[in-house]
Order: C-alpha cells, then sequence, then structure tokens
C-alpha cells in the first residue's frame, strides 16, 4: 500500500513525560524541563520511555532518599529505574529532584538556577538510561559527568534557559 512505510523505517519515538512540582514554582517551566529531559532521551538514541519528574521539597527528598539509597538527609537528585532496560523495551523511570538544594548547588557553583535545574534533568534522564560514577572525588572526572556537561553545553548554546 502507498501509505506503508518502507521496510528499513525508523519506528516513530514515543516519549511520554511527566512534570510536576510539589516544591512550589519553578525556576525553570515544567514545558522546558519537558523538553530538555526530551531532547536528552531523543539524542541518546530513546525512542521509547515513560519518564516523569517530580520536584519536590528537602523533606520529600529526605525521605526518598533514605527509603531508596538508605541514606539519612537531603540529596539534589534521584532516579528510579522501574524495569530494567531491554532491547526495544520502553525505558520507564522516575526522577525526584529538591529545588532548594538545586538552589543551594547553584550558588555554590556559582550558576543560575535554571541551568542548575536544567543539568539535574540531565542527569536524572542520564540516570535513567543506566549512566553511573562514582561518588567523591571521582564523580566530576566521569565518563557520565563529562557526558552531562556537554548536553548541559548544548542546551545553553542553544538557549535552554
Amino acid at each position: 500500500m502507498d501509505d506503508d512505510p518502507p521496510p528499513n523505517a525508523r519506528p516513530p519515538s514515543v516519549v511520554d513525560i511527566h512534570v510536576s512540582s510539589a516544591a512550589g514554582r519553578l525556576p525553570l517551566s515544567r514545558q522546558r524541563v519537558s523538553e530538555i529531559a526530551e531532547q536528552v532521551l531523543l539524542g541518546e538514541r530513546c525512542r521509547s520511555a515513560m519518564l516523569a519528574i517530580t520536584f519536590v521539597d528537602d523533606r520529600e527528598i529526605a525521605r526518598l532518599h533514605r527509603r531508596h539509597l538508605g541514606v539519612a538527609g537531603p540529596t539534589d537528585i534521584i532516579t528510579l529505574q522501574h524495569a530494567s532496560r531491554v532491547p526495544g523495551a520502553p525505558l520507564v523511570a522516575d526522577v525526584y529532584i529538591a529545588s532548594a538544594v538545586a538552589r543551594e548547588n547553584a550558588r555554590a557553583a556559582g550558576c543560575a538556577v535554571r541551568e542548575e535545574i536544567a543539568r539535574l534533568t540531565i542527569h536524572g534522564v542520564l540516570h535513567a538510561l543506566g549512566w553511573e560514577h562514582p561518588e567523591g572525588e571521582g564523580r566530576m572526572r566521569s565518563p557520565m559527568w563529562r557526558r552531562q556537561e556537554r548536553w548541559v553545553e548544548r542546551m545553553r548554546r542553544g538557549g535552554a534557559w
């Protein structure tokens, strides 16, 4: 039939991203956060994903940190992947970002809060895709961190915030 795609055509991307905030108003719109996440997913060749990104307060991120990672106190981001990555299966994950910790990170790094929110969004998506980094000293030299910062730079040049 004329409507049939050619046999070697790539299937369409199915990326469903839901962004919400239980931490009040965000410095970057939920739509923009969704666009950043989608750009990274597609750029990393993920064609099928269901991703929820939720901004939470310090108390909630500390609860999640203790429950899922066994660590007391708040952190900036937690990514929970809900299914093992197998070829052809959709990526299913939740990303939790602590808005107040993102503000502290931005202040300490001397960057805009909007940039830090974009960085954490990218970081969470990369974790959902299976990228990992060591804790401590080697974190910022890891392949994941370098990849994250390339995405941040690409987004900055593209006017993402």
